[in-house]
């Protein structure tokens, strides 16, 4: 099935926040933000302000009625500053007038004075200064301490990994519209529904059920609109409560990329050990997280990274700690992988330093340290193994030997282009970390016409959840799947939801969208056992007609609903889902927090000018354990998608913080991202099918983020390349490796 909304996409008639009709009489809002990154603030004048055109009403910190606290693990981070700013962008007061171009030209003429506080940047600077969001924490299995000596070969070194801008089509943005009795709407475009509502109410010192958020859709969310779309919506309704009018507020493209979050940058330090046979028999890590000013989703990001830190190896001794460190920036957010990019980055990087001083190929030590099933995690959960399968598929499929002699020819044949060859294993666990949030709901009525109405807490952001949710309820009705809606993510019908995140909605939300339709079905197969005097056994319903030992009737699905209705028999069904066994014990750091892993290999190739320092991605092929794929057109274009956003991250989008904390790669003119011209000339994708039984909805495995991890196989390739050109450069694991550090390692000494 293609997805749902691809008509309504190239028509332009799918709806996003900024398509819906406004409310006679509706303002609109304007933050004013820091503009310095740390400081006590001295005065706020806002007379000026006040007496610009338009302007209706500028709300600061004392116009709160509960708590100025958005912070949702941690409470550290306010709505609006009150007597210090800790980031450049962070929101100060709000400016209500009667149009956005009044809203933002009011900005402009708030007074603030600020006396400067020391700025820190740096996560290892912050460590030293025990500016930490959270205790460090750490992960062990085994014992390296002892394992060391018996190593044949030992090798340290250092890792840097830059942020990453979410660049979502849709930036930030919320509406909120005053109901009766003192309610509030909020359209929201967040990924997070209930996040908005939570935190709404906390501020605004009201229940949550004064508060119904509805999202439609999102312009893209990649983790960005998880946490940090909160903040506009509590802004919005803040407005909205005190002014009792509609208040609308869509961030322009340069404030929201200079006031929001990013990926974490982490710097991190490694050891590794290997006997001689080059099985790694010891690894430490330790991690530097640079959170930014407040925790925001930090603290499970990090856990994310010791999740992953030995990527898809296994090693049989490991310590690997991380400290999460609050600096100056702007708090730092989920992205796409949540940390376990970060995580994996180091490990392949410190397979890459021993491969170099062993003077051998990265590929002989990922190989031999495959995990196999029955392996332990670090954190103490048994592998169910598809590693192997991927990796020898992936070399076997795409003839790895020709590919490695063809790159060597062309290497001996050219002076100034150089080849690289790198490949990228994967392994990432699937669930939200924190137990308690794999929990989802799903509300489907029947209506008495036989159309389908669903409404789970999945938020559909391009990523084809609602397509999935429409394929599950068409599959269990065994109708046509036109006969089903899938309505807006509503605060009001399904209420307490996970955010949409973890690569973990469709299995959630699909489950619980499954158990609904199954327990209406059940109803209805009794109504046909009790009418047609058969055993309910007997009974299914196959394309939209009921069929009796597999013998179709005369009895349509309109005619069964019908017949359910009249009997008084319930079409609808309120269903909840929590996905069985998983667990994780914070104070052993030990336990069994996935519902399943999802594996792959990718073999990556690239071409560098070694005049200019300027590269291309030549191909990316890979093996992906898709699982049993319920929609292989969706999971394609999640894989292709996330590769290219993870190449970029390795390669090209470089996020450039001065001394004082602004944000200099502030534009699409000083941040690149991969555009057309950029993305491999060839990417190949072959689905590795396994009848295994897994928790995903009808086996299909989660794809939304394990494929970016692939993208890590740019930058290795570009290093070989490098090394090919000049086999004594000293290359810094630095990512991006961006055109500039390409020709900077070429040429060490011009």
């Amino acid at each position: 099935m293609k997805n749902i909304d691809s008509y309504t996409h190239v028509r332009g008639e799918s709806v996003y926040l900024d398509d819906i009709p406004l409310v006679n009489g509706t303002l609109f809002a304007s933050v004013f933000d820091s503009p310095v990154a740390h400081g006590r603030i001295k005065s706020l004048n806002i007379d000026e302000a006040m007496a610009m055109p338009g302007v209706v009403r500028i709300f600061t910190a004392k116009d709160i009625p509960g708590e100025n606290q958005i912070g949702g693990i941690i409470p550290d981070e306010e709505l609006l500053a009150s007597t210090h700013v800790h980031f450049c962008g962070m929101p100060v007061a709000l400016v209500v007038a009667t149009s956005d171009e009044a809203a933002k030209a009011a900005v402009k003429k708030v007074k603030m004075e600020v006396e400067p506080l020391p700025v820190i940047t740096d996560p290892r600077e912050a460590k030293e200064k025990n500016e930490l969001i959270i205790p460090p924490r750490t992960f062990q299995l085994g014992d390296t301490t002892t394992t060391w000596a018996k190593c044949e070969y030992i090798f340290e070194g250092n890792t840097e990994t830059n942020g990453q801008e979410h660049l979502y089509i849709e930036t930030h943005g919320a509406y909120a519209v005053p109901q009766e009795n003192a309610a509030i709407r909020i359209y929201s475009s967040t990924q997070g529904p209930t996040q908005v509502q939570r935190t709404t109410a906390r501020v605004l010192n009201v229940p949550m059920n004064f508060i119904e958020v509805d999202t439609t859709r999102l312009g893209g969310g990649f983790g960005g609109k998880e946490d940090q779309a909160t903040t506009w919506g509590v802004l919005c309704a803040l407005a909205t409560y005190h002014l009792k009018k509609p208040v609308k507020y869509s961030l322009h493209r340069m404030e929201d990329m200079r006031m929001t979050g990013k990926r974490h940058p982490y710097s991190s330090d490694f050891k590794i050990g290997l006997d001689k046979e080059y099985k790694i028999i010891a690894y430490e890590v330790t991690f530097y997280q640079n959170a930014g000013a407040a925790a925001d989703l930090s603290p499970a990001v990090m856990e994310r990274t010791l999740f992953h830190c030995t990527n898809s190896y296994f090693v049989p001794n490991v310590k690997a700690t991380a400290y999460s460190c609050r600096t100056h920036l702007p708090p730092n957010t989920a992205f796409r992988g949540f940390g376990g990019p970060q995580g994996m980055f180091v490990i392949e990087a410190a397979i890459a330093k021993a491969a170099e001083q062993l003077n051998i190929s990265p590929i002989v030590i990922q190989q031999k340290n495959l995990l196999k099933t029955g392996d332990e995690f670090p954190y103490g959960q048994i592998a169910q193994s598809e590693a192997n399968e991927c990796w020898d598929k992936a070399v076997d499929l795409y003839d790895l030997k020709k590919i490695q002699q063809d790159l060597d020819n062309y290497n001996s044949k050219n002076e100034f282009s150089k080849k690289g060859l790198a490949l990228m294993p994967i392994c990432f666990g699937i669930s939200f970390t924190k137990t308690l949030m794999n929990q989802a709901r799903a509300l489907v009525h029947v209506y008495t016409d036989g159309s389908v109405g669903v409404s789970t807490a999945g938020v559909e952001m391009g990523q084809g959840l609602n397509t999935k949710i429409l394929q599950v309820a068409a599959s269990v009705f065994s109708i046509d799947p036109q006969r089903i809606k899938v309505n807006t993510t509503n605060t009001y019908r399904v209420a307490n939801t996970s955010p949409t995140a973890a690569s973990a909605s469709s299995d959630l939300n699909g489950k619980a969208t499954e158990l609904a339709c199954l327990a209406i079905l059940q109803r209805l197969k009794e109504v046909a056992g009790e009418e047609l005097k058969v055993d309910i056994n007997l009974v299914e319903v196959k394309d939209g007609l009921v069929c009796i030992d597999g013998k179709k009737t005369d009895w349509t699905w309109n005619k069964l609903v019908q017949t359910a209705f009249v009997k008084r028999v319930s079409l609808s069904e309120h269903a909840h889902y929590a996905p069985p066994g998983i667990w994780f014990d914070a104070t052993k750091e030990k336990g069994h927090p996935f519902t399943y892993h999802v594996y792959g290999t990718s073999i990556t190739t690239v071409t560098i000018d070694c005049l200019r320092g300027i590269y291309e991605v030549d191909s990316v092929k890979i093996v992906h354990d898709f699982g049993k794929s319920m929609n292989p057109v969706i999971d394609i274009g999640q894989c292709e998608g996330a590769l290219v956003q993870g190449i970029g991250w390795m390669t090209m989008e470089e996020m450039i913080y001065d001394k004082e904390g602004k944000l200099k790669s502030n534009a699409l003119s000083t941040y690149k991202v991969p555009d057309i011209y950029s993305v491999p000339k060839e990417i190949a994708i072959h689905f590795l099918e396994t009848e295994k039984e897994n928790l995903a909805i009808f086996r299909s495995k989660a794809v939304g983020e394990p494929p970016l991890m692939y993208g890590i196989g740019a930058y290795f390739a570009l290093h070989n390349a490098v090394k090919a050109f000049n086999p004594s450069a000293n290359i810094p694991f630095d990512a991006p490796m961006t055109a500039e550090k390409v020709l900077m390692s070429l040429y060490p000494n011009s």
